[in-house]
């Protein structure tokens, strides 16, 4: 029996919780929202990877089930519809007016990035006004998924046509904004309270950077012979130049995305090389929490982890590659990708003099930046020098910013420790 088939096997013989014959005729499925992170559990789908057939319900979710993106309880989740303009328009009508046709300033917010912080900080300006005009710049289409899904789509044999929830265009018309999609910001101008964009210069009175952080590129692994797996469109492209074949795969970087992205593709069948310069996988956390039973859940797999090592060249050698180490090892590869950390782009925030901390500094409060009537949010900020790039934070950043955004009383986003929900399929690891 192949690696692959023994660890579906193994997921089959999961008991799983209220098949769909239980389930009573004609009551619609629904949907339930994790509060910490933004998952959807979708009745009709279920949860696979934690045994939960298709058309399991809700109410029938062992209560020690945990949220596949996060790791928090059946506790944190609620009912989820997903909200209509009129919906945000009752929810709107309990706060306080404070933008109103007399005072209102007709350039509104511009927010710069349509990924899940972007689409997050429209949602909740608009629980606070449902008339605030609102422009959202986004340097893709925008469609709404769910990013994490990435690094488990081949073990989950996703539709990768499926990922996107809805999109960008639908969403805008769900929530009354302008996007400009396929769009890049090119210049802030503090003075003039403009964005330069690759369509033209909007006027603003509020701007919220929201477009988060790129995938590191250490000085030998350059752009163009690699891959940066950090949005849906750059996934698809790689699983387009895989094709459905057999691949000998080099990933640099055995932190959570490197080690996410080795357990995926090795379960597709790919042949893969994991490099590190630190000695062992997920190195942040304790050996016996991450790294010990990770690797002894990949003695099965087509993995070859090698630590301790730092990249010295890659080079193209006719259709493949060849990955050089400094000690020496030579590793030869069909594609390479880099999974050595996020940075933060400085180019928009040197635009405007925006006060750096290794990403965006921000203030508790509002997320306020250093220059007047600029927020941030999501990957791009640090606060207290200090970056959380995960999603559970994003929507309390966004509930921070919109209140600062229209006046209302003040909610300060408060640092949490998080949990970290490990996506290797083949041993699920839920880390602090």
């Amino acid at each position: 029996m192949s690696a692959l088939s023994h660890i579906y096997g193994e997921v089959r013989d999961l008991p799983l919780a209220a098949p769909i014959a239980a389930v009573a005729v004609g009551q619609p499925f629904r949907q339930y929202i994790c509060d910490a992170c933004g998952y959807i559990y979708d009745e009709a789908v279920g949860d696979t990877d934690s045994g939960l057939a298709a058309g399991t319900r809700f109410e029938d979710i062992p209560e020690d089930w945990y949220c596949p993106l996060c790791g928090v309880t059946k506790s944190d989740f609620e009912l989820y519809e997903a909200p209509s303009i009129e919906a945000l328009r009752a929810q709107a009508s309990r706060h306080a007016p404070v933008w109103n046709a007399a005072t209102r300033h007709q350039a509104g917010v511009v927010v710069v990035g349509g990924g899940r912080a972007g689409w997050q900080m429209a949602e909740a300006l608009r629980a606070r006004d449902v008339a605030l005009p609102i422009t959202m710049v986004s340097a893709c289409a925008a469609d709404v998924y769910d990013k994490p899904l990435l690094s488990i789509a081949m073990a989950r044999q996703m539709d990768l046509t499926r990922l996107v929830k809805e999109t960008g265009a639908d969403a805008a018309r769900r929530l009354n904004l302008r996007l400009l999609a396929h769009t890049d910001a090119v210049r802030i101008c503090p003075d003039t309270r403009t964005l330069r964009t690759t369509r033209g210069t909007l006027r603003y009175d509020h701007l919220v950077l929201a477009h988060g952080a790129q995938a590191a590129l250490p000085p030998a692994l350059p752009a163009a012979l690699c891959w940066r797996i950090n949005h849906l469109g750059a996934y698809q492209r790689l699983r387009a130049a895989l094709g459905e074949s057999a691949k000998d795969v080099v990933i640099v970087g055995a932190g959570l995305i490197g080690s996410e992205l080795a357990n995926d593709l090795a379960l597709g069948g790919h042949r893969i090389t994991l490099l590190d310069a630190m000695a062992r996988p997920l190195a942040r956390w304790p050996s016996e929490q991450a790294s010990e039973p990770l690797l002894a859940a990949w003695q099965d797999l087509p993995i070859l982890f090698k630590g301790g090592v730092q990249v010295a060249s890659v080079e193209k050698l006719g259709a493949r590659y060849r990955v050089t180490t400094a000690c020496g090892h030579r590793f030869a590869a069909d594609q390479v990708i880099a999974a050595a950390g996020l940075a933060t782009p400085p180019r928009l925030a040197q635009s405007a003099a925006l006060a750096w901390n290794n990403g965006i500094a921000v203030e508790p409060e509002g997320l306020r930046t250093s220059v007047e009537r600029i927020h941030a949010l999501g990957d791009c900020i640090t606060v207290n020098g200090q970056a959380s790039r995960f999603i559970e934070p994003i929507a309390r950043q966004a509930r921070s910013i919109a209140a600062a955004i229209t006046g209302a009383a003040p909610v300060p986003y408060e640092t949490r420790p998080t949990v970290v929900r490990v996506k290797t399929t083949t041993h699920p690891l839920t880390l602090h």
